[in-house]
């Protein structure tokens, strides 16, 4: 336990930074509606790839992976290969599609190329429930670091951590986290790989790059503790594992607050490089993080106190900041440490709360509610939906239900289960109806949420859908029945056809 004076160092550290953020976010503070919700500004590829890939360093790849390779070892690298896996699919499927399609939410989207209010009203459903679910995950993240800054218990760091996140996101609007955002990603990156490098050079390995350093860490492991972190499939079957990674790639692929990145950029060359720069920015930071988790198993076994599996899960979700206190980390590196976990889950909590409260004001209010709503209003409704959701997210994070990286992924289910297969019949299959992406969407919610709720009276449901893996047999399942109920019921408007082939597939950039 640190003393008031070490910890003293690291909270004035993170002070220090997060006013850093408040400055970048005022210059830039928003007036408009359309620059509060999706549609900010244009910030180049360098910078939407910045924005991207800080926009998806969340406490769960912060946080969250380290912890899961530090309890699974090889097992956990699922979430590596479904996260950044994802990308290459969005790249290679839909990026430049989404461009060209040229509308500003998911649900938006779904509602056009469908022509269909009520399939656009479930889509902006689903994306304030991936909102409220991705975000419990990044409020535990919160409450650990702002626990750890304060001194205080969990719950009372949560409540201090959303405070100062809800006061920035109220302020400074999407312009001003989006700009925000390339400046987090250089906090990040520097703040998780700099208390690296001293933990690798104080245990005596190569630390100018402590991603290649790690391994003979692993050997120590292996060869004198007999603990072998790249044991294939310890922690699983090599179905939990597949099913895992191939949810979590979907997931990706169709979550709306990554998706949104798209609708701002100029052409279809821009979004790919986007994608480009953003795959390149997170692989830095998943390249580093099996070595905390490495390290912190290392130190458990020449002190002799390795902890039991339970108690290893309690610890899980701190090891990044545990093993660098138990390294000698410096105060002021691991306040800069808590800085980079702080933006992680800090911003992107912010670009989901803004995703959520865009999908309720632009696609609900005022599609549904009121057609004839101001700009001024639309902010209004905009702003009260995030603190509506924040409220609600803060409510269940305080007994959130697993761990940081583990509740993620239930959202990552979601959004592969009813997201992905609607706008990727939505783009590929001209013929893909109304019908079809309802129907879709509902068997897709049915099927996440299967498990936990029907699967102790049908053992079978939790088997075929487990909660974090549900998308590899849901998706295909939720393909099919689009497919089917397309095929039962008349076809879309030729003109939207029409568009599909000369538009968004024809079109030359």
């Amino acid at each position: 336990m640190t003393s008031a004076s070490e910890q003293l160092l690291p909270l004035a550290i993170v002070g220090t930074i997060l006013a850093a953020f408040v400055f970048v976010g005022l210059r830039h503070k928003t007036l408009a509606a359309s620059e509060y919700d999706i549609r900010g500004r244009y910030t180049g590829r360098l910078g939407g790839g910045a924005a991207i890939a800080s926009n998806w360093m969340s406490a769960a790849s912060f946080l969250g992976m380290a912890g899961l390779i530090y309890l699974y070892g090889y097992f956990a690298l699922a979430y590596v290969i479904g996260w950044t896996g994802g990308y290459v699919l969005l790249l290679v499927l839909m990026a430049e599609q989404i461009r060209r399609f040229g509308k500003f939410t998911a649900p938006e989207f779904v509602g056009d190329r469908y022509a269909s209010p009520a399939a656009r009203l479930i889509a902006a459903g689903v994306s304030i429930g991936i909102t409220v679910i991705y975000c419990i995950a990044q409020f535990k993240g919160i409450g650990i670091v702002f626990g750890w800054l304060f001194g205080v218990e969990y719950r009372t760091g949560v409540l201090i951590g959303v405070a100062i996140l809800v006061s920035f996101i109220v302020l400074c609007g999407m312009l001003g986290v989006t700009r925000s955002q390339q400046f987090q990603y250089l906090v990040i990156i520097t703040a998780f790989i700099l208390p690296l490098m001293y933990l690798a050079h104080r245990f005596g390995y190569f630390w100018v790059l402590p991603q290649f350093g790690y391994g003979a860490a692993m050997d120590e492991l292996a060869t004198r503790f007999k603990i072998d972190m790249a044991a294939p499939f310890a922690g699983g079957s090599l179905f939990q594992w597949t099913s895992l990674c191939f949810t979590l790639m979907v997931g990706t692929a169709g979550l709306p607050h990554v998706l949104s990145r798209f609708y701002v950029v100029p052409n279809v060359r821009d979004a790919r490089w986007s994608v480009v720069w953003g795959l390149f920015f997170i692989a830095l930071v998943y390249w580093s993080a099996p070595a905390y988790a490495v390290f912190a198993r290392l130190m458990e076994a020449r002190a002799g106190a390795i902890p039991d599996p339970a108690t290893a899960r309690q610890l899980a979700d701190g090891i990044v900041l545990t093993a660098a206190r138990q390294g000698g980390v410096p105060p002021w590196l691991l306040g800069v440490l808590a800085a980079g976990a702080v933006s992680a889950a800090f911003f992107t909590t912010a670009g989901l709360l803004m995703t959520g409260a865009a999908s309720f004001s632009h696609d609900i209010y005022a599609s549904f509610i009121n057609r004839h709503a101001t700009d001024r209003r639309k902010m209004s409704v905009a702003k009260s939906a995030t603190l509506v959701l924040a409220g609600i997210v803060l409510l269940l994070a305080l007994n959130p239900p697993g761990l940081i990286a583990e509740i993620a992924a239930t959202a990552f289910a979601l959004a592969g289960n009813t997201i992905f297969p609607v706008f990727l019949l939505g783009i590929w299959w001209g013929r893909t109806n109304g019908h079809g992406a309802i129907a879709g969407m509902l068997t897709g919610i049915a099927v996440t949420f299967a498990a936990p709720l029907l699967g102790s009276t049908f053992p079978l449901l939790s088997r075929l859908f487990p909660v974090t893996s549900s998308a590899f047999f849901g998706a295909p399942l939720v393909i099919l029945v689009i497919i089917t109920v397309s095929l039962l019921t008349p076809p879309p408007d030729e003109r939207m056809r029409r568009f599909l082939a000369d538009e968004v597939h024809g079109h030359l950039d």
